[in-house]
C-alpha cells in the first residue's frame, strides 16, 4: 500500500508523460508495493488533475473484457478508467496522431445511460433497461509508461485510454440483439480486424454489469448521460500518421477517421 504522498507523485508522473509525449517509469518499478486499491486512486487523481485544467468527465470504459487479454495480463476481471470530453470525436473527424505516443485502436459498442444506474447484484437486463441507446464506437488506446507494464500501471495510467470516436446508428438497447453485432475494421481500405460483440464476456453489457457491481463498494455508480465503452472486440492495430480508418457495423452503418 502507497502513502498519500506516492500515490499523488505517481499520478504526477503519468500526468506529466500524457503532457510531454514522453512515457515515464512505470509506478509498480517506483513503488513495487503498488496495490489495486493504489492503482485507482492513481487514476482517479490523475482524472481530477485533467478536470481542474478544464476536463469533464463525461463517462467510463472498461477494458481487458476479452478472456485472452486477461490472460495476458494476469487478470481474472476487467478494469475501467474513465472518459474525458476533450477526449471524443465524432465520425469523420481528423485526429492528430500526434495527441499521443503509440496510439492503437479497437472496435467497441458504447452505451449511452437514460438513467443513473447504481447497487450491487446488477445484472445485464438492469443495465439495458437503464441504457438510452447503443451506438458504434472505436476507442483509441495509449500507455504514457514504459514497458513491461503489471496490470497496476495500465490501471493507474487510466486503463489505457486514449480517445473515443462515436458514429454510426444509434439503437434502442432491446431492438436488436446485442450479442450478434459485428464489424470490420478497415486500415488504408484493408480489412485488418473483424469481430462480434459476444466476444465481449459473452454480452457486451456484461462488462457494464461488472462495472456497477464494482463502483457499488464505493457508493458510485453511472449517471444519466455517462458514455460506457462496453470494451473491445477485435484486436487492437497500430496507428500511424497517415492512415484512413473505417469500421464497418451493417445495419448499425459505420465510422471513418483519420489520423494526420
Amino acid at each position: 500500500m502507497l502513502s498519500d504522498t506516492e500515490r499523488q507523485a505517481a499520478a504526477a508522473a503519468i500526468l506529466k508523460a500524457e503532457q510531454s509525449r514522453e512515457v515515464c517509469v512505470q509506478p509498480s518499478i517506483t513503488w513495487p508495493a503498488m496495490t489495486l486499491e493504489d492503482a485507482y486512486d492513481v487514476q482517479r487523481r490523475w482524472a481530477e488533475a485533467r478536470i481542474a485544467q478544464g476536463a469533464k468527465n463525461v463517462g467510463r470504459k472498461i477494458g481487458l473484457t476479452s478472456r485472452a487479454m486477461q490472460q495476458a495480463s494476469k487478470m481474472t476481471e476487467p478494469d475501467y478508467g474513465v472518459i474525458l470530453d476533450d477526449q471524443l470525436y465524432r465520425d469523420g473527424a481528423r485526429i492528430a496522431a500526434g495527441t499521443f505516443i503509440k496510439p492503437r485502436l479497437e472496435v467497441e459498442l458504447a452505451f449511452v445511460m437514460r438513467q443513473d444506474l447504481k447497487g450491487a447484484s446488477c445484472q445485464v437486463h438492469d443495465v439495458l433497461r437503464a441504457t438510452e441507446y447503443v451506438t458504434p464506437a472505436l476507442e483509441i488506446i495509449d500507455y504514457r509508461t514504459m514497458v513491461p507494464r503489471q496490470i497496476v500501471d495500465t490501471i493507474a495510467d487510466n486503463a489505457a485510454y486514449g480517445a473515443i470516436v462515436l458514429g454510426g446508428r444509434p439503437v434502442r438497447p432491446f431492438d436488436v440483439d446485442l450479442r450478434w453485432i459485428g464489424a470490420t475494421l478497415s486500415q488504408n481500405g484493408c480489412i485488418e480486424e473483424t469481430g462480434l460483440s459476444a466476444g465481449v464476456m459473452g454480452h457486451p453489457a456484461a462488462g457494464l454489469a461488472w462495472l456497477v457491481n464494482k463502483l457499488a463498494a464505493q457508493d458510485d455508480g453511472l449517471k444519466a448521460g455517462d458514455i460506457v465503452l462496453g470494451g473491445s472486440f477485435t484486436r487492437p492495430i497500430d496507428i500511424r500518421s497517415g492512415d484512413v480508418i473505417h469500421a464497418d457495423y451493417g445495419p448499425l452503418g459505420g465510422i471513418g477517421v483519420s489520423f494526420g
